[in-house]
């Protein structure tokens, strides 16, 4: 493998400042991370991403080479073109930032576009960030589509090391084999190398899992800051907000749509009420309701990602 620290460069100035808040963060920092372009249900993922972006102070630590990363042809940048010329040129970037809480407490951010290639070499280049960076914990999160109803609380699949960090949460599903992403990856080579990570899936009515589902994305906030400690009631805040507009206009397209549609809805909640009810007994599944398989979660994945692939 070539050199990992060929794909990314540090920021001095950034740098520096992450060095001096580790002097006062013994523990080590928390770096969250999430790439755009795989499953993300809900725009789950994307959305914690803006909002702690738009709202919360945070400036470059290191910088992804996105010419070596990102297949252009797949994911086209946007250019702007004005009368006779073109005026401006969306450069893609995969970013660390070094961003505050509401309390000014750092952490860390990864994002950006998901690399295209070479997932072993920049598996091991965050790593080398995350070895010289001192980060205590890496969390990603993102939504998976499922069949959930709206009307019922978000539910949440915690994978990584330090799963403990969100007790009363469990796998609906024991093995699943899924199309794999640079997220998990890196994950997995984090783990593998004794570094402790969290992962959080939000499952995400798949009858919306292509829009906008603010509850999901609050719902994973919620888990993060309890995991983490860090303190984002601003991004809550509005992330509640919107929650319940998007219900409410569910409420009403539903209320507008046909009776198999309401058919779905219902059949959904019978589902869920009854694994929970199940599940409050000690039973996985202790009435006759119809879950989905390991193969069939596989499928939903595929046709997913299949089709975001395909608004590109």
């Amino acid at each position: 493998m070539l050199d990992p620290q060929d794909l990314y460069e540090w920021d001095q100035k950034g740098l520096a400042v992450v060095d001096m808040a580790l002097a006062q963060e013994s523990a080590g920092l928390v770096m969250l991370y999430h790439f755009d372009g795989y499953i993300d249900a809900g725009e789950t993922g994307e959305q914690i991403v803006d909002r702690l972006l738009d709202t919360l102070p945070h400036q470059v630590v290191a910088r992804f080479d996105h010419d070596r990363l990102v297949d252009y042809r797949a994911r086209r940048p946007l250019l702007t073109f004005r009368r006779d010329r073109w005026t401006a040129y969306e450069t893609p970037a995969l970013e660390v930032r070094l961003v505050q809480d509401a309390t000014g407490a750092p952490f860390l951010l990864l994002s950006g576009p998901e690399p295209d290639v070479e997932w072993e070499r920049f598996s091991a280049a965050v790593r080398q960030i995350v070895e010289r960076l001192g980060v205590r914990l890496s969390v990603n999160f993102h939504g998976i589509p499922m069949g959930v109803p709206h009307t019922r609380p978000v539910g949440l699949t915690p994978h990584g090391s330090r799963t403990d960090l969100m007790p009363g949460h469990r796998s609906p599903f024991d093995e699943a084999q899924v199309p794999g992403s640079a997220e998990s990856l890196v994950e997995y080579r984090l783990t593998e190398s004794g570094h402790d990570t969290l992962g959080v899936a939000a499952h995400v009515p798949h009858y919306v899992a292509r829009s906008s589902y603010p509850d999901a994305a609050l719902t994973v906030l919620e888990a993060i800051t309890a995991a983490t400690g860090l303190v984002l009631p601003g991004i809550a805040h509005v992330l509640r907000t919107e929650a319940r507009r998007t219900q409410t206009e569910i409420e009403r397209q539903i209320g507008e749509g046909d009776e198999e549609l309401v058919a779905l809805v219902q059949g959904l909640e019978h589902q869920y009420d009854a694994v929970a009810g199940a599940a409050t007994r000690g039973s996985l599944v202790a009435e006759p309701v119809d879950l989905p398989s390991a193969d069939e979660l596989g499928r939903e994945f595929e046709r997913f990602l299949a089709e975001r692939e395909g608004e590109a």
